[in-house]
């Protein structure tokens, strides 16, 4: 794609949102995946407790799947990229204001983060603690309360805030890649990450400072991020490139991944995730942008079923508030007085399963969804003293299909962020 030209990315590029227009629907099937990979991390940390010696991978071939955790992680920064990027990719790739951005980014993300810090804190401190971990203190707090955990080591309160960092400084992120996409277009931008970051990957074992800095801060994550956002450009492009089968681009580069993780096995895999990651990114992507142009149908269907719709809204306290209740509930209950691993894991599950979503949804209606429908404090405050005046919302508007249209093909305004 070379810069000024006429690919479906770039004349999607020079496209504006028609002013006063609000963007109002949400990409169908987004919050499906949020919740199955928010219970797939919760089943993760399940089957740890049931076959301990993590990499190394104890369990039978029916649950050895379990193992892959990260995966989990890799769809949610991808979706994360996606969601982002789709109103830039609908207003040429424009951020408008930072500071509005850095502001609904903060009042969507801290609120939930800070209370479910707080809620680990206490846990950890006055429940039961990871046996084998340093006990989180006062530079734990300050540590994690910044979102530097990643630079900083601390005692940790909940294993799994490690991501939260990282997708924070991915926010920042955002900002250079809009730019390398505005010069050079969307595709050029995702070749430039992965290209920095498959470098740093190669050199990395020979250069311990730039290894260091790949395990602290995850760049393979970064190509992830980029690649959801390229994803966005294709469902704002126009009919050419939406209408490209990318459901079947999806399951042929998932394909050889599926293929080499059989062969490897689980333990190989969980010593190259960096890899790993970096083979899901395109399968991940294309997905999106098939799910982002209503396909397949019969999947969309799936994910946007109510269900899997309502646990996706909360998904994110799942992720955040469920650990502490795994540690709790495993070392406090079960383990030594149920036989190790399928019998263990068989407990567990029927236990952790309900109650984490269950405490997640308590926990996401005082702390999360609030700060969903409320983007300010004082509609939050009017709204908890019952004087708020209920939004009128938008239908909600399907996204752009590939079907033949009649004339000229109109865009589609839906925000999924």
């Amino acid at each position: 794609m070379h810069r000024g030209g006429t690919s479906a990315l770039n004349r999607a590029a020079r496209w504006r949102v028609a002013p006063g227009v609000p963007n109002t629907s949400r990409v169908a099937g987004l919050d499906g995946i949020r919740g199955l990979a928010a219970v797939f991390v919760v089943l993760n940390h399940i089957f740890l407790r049931a076959w301990p010696g993590y990499p190394v991978d104890h369990a039978p071939l029916w649950a050895s799947e379990l193992d892959y955790g990260r995966f989990a992680v890799v769809v949610f920064i991808a979706v994360s990229g996606f969601s982002l990027g789709l109103a830039p990719a609908r207003s040429g790739w424009r951020f408008g204001s930072l500071t509005t951005f850095a502001h609904r980014r903060a009042w969507r993300i801290l609120p939930p983060y800070w209370a479910a810090l707080a809620y680990s804190l206490v846990m950890t401190w006055y429940v039961l603690a990871q046996p084998g971990w340093a006990r989180p203190d006062g530079k734990s707090v300050l540590v994690y309360g910044m979102l530097v955990q990643d630079v900083i080591p601390a005692g940790i309160p909940n294993r799994a805030f490690w991501s939260i960092a990282i997708e924070a400084q991915l926010y920042v992120l955002l900002l250079a890649l809009l730019v390398i996409i505005r010069r050079t277009g969307a595709f050029v931008m995702a070749a430039v990450v992965a290209a920095i970051v498959v470098s740093t990957g190669l050199l990395a074992p020979h250069w311990a400072l730039m290894n260091d800095a790949v395990l602290k801060f995850i760049p393979d994550l970064a190509v992830v991020f980029a690649v959801g956002v390229l994803a966005a450009g294709v469902v704002t492009a126009g009919d050419r490139l939406r209408c490209r089968p990318w459901g079947w681009y999806s399951l042929v580069a998932a394909a050889p991944v599926v293929a080499l993780l059989a062969v490897k096995g689980t333990t190989w895999t969980n010593e190259h995730l960096f890899w790993v990651d970096l083979a899901w990114a395109p399968a991940v992507g294309s997905f999106l942008a098939a799910l982002g142009t209503s396909r397949p149908r019969p999947v969309l269907r799936l994910l946007a079923a109510r269900p899997l719709r309502s646990l996706g809204s909360f998904s994110y306290s799942l992720y955040l508030t469920h650990a502490p209740i795994v540690i709790a509930v495993s070392y406090g209950l079960v383990l030594g007085r149920v036989p190790s691993g399928t019998a263990t894991f068989l407990v567990l599950t029927a236990i952790l399963l309900p109650v984490t979503i269950g405490f997640a949804w308590l926990f996401a209606t005082v702390f999360e969804l609030p700060f969903q429908r409320h983007r300010g404090w004082a509609p939050l405050r009017d709204s908890l003293r019952g004087t708020s005046i209920p939004a009128i919302s938008a239908a909600r508007r399907p996204a752009r299909t590939c079907a033949p249209a009649r004339g000229r093909a109109s865009h589609s305004r839906a925000d999924a962020t």
